[in-house]
């Protein structure tokens, strides 16, 4: 992995974490936090895409890794998802 790839891959995971954090409305995880659930959203959501056979191309040319983002977001979203119905306090 060169210096570009891991440093395009922590700014992609910060932001699906976060985009994945909002998007769930539950309570912030923190940066690093949202970092884990990103990196972590962005490998199973794109694993997801290419399960179902999708595929995301909203943006072209020099914007094209907004949709890399998107894909993360959803997939830290689902992941929030599963977490929250495992982990949920009872009242």
């Amino acid at each position: 992995m060169t210096v570009t790839e891991i440093i395009t891959l922590i700014v992609v995971g910060a932001l699906a974490g976060w985009l994945g954090s909002l998007l769930f409305k539950g309570k912030g995880l923190g940066f690093f936090g949202n970092f884990i659930v990103g990196i972590i959203g962005c490998f199973f959501g794109g694993w997801l895409f290419d399960v179902c056979d999708l595929s995301l191309k909203i943006f072209k040319g020099d914007w094209k890794w907004l949709n890399a983002v998107i894909i993360g977001a959803i997939g830290a979203f689902i992941i929030l998802f599963v977490v929250n119905l495992i982990f949920k306090k009872k009242k």
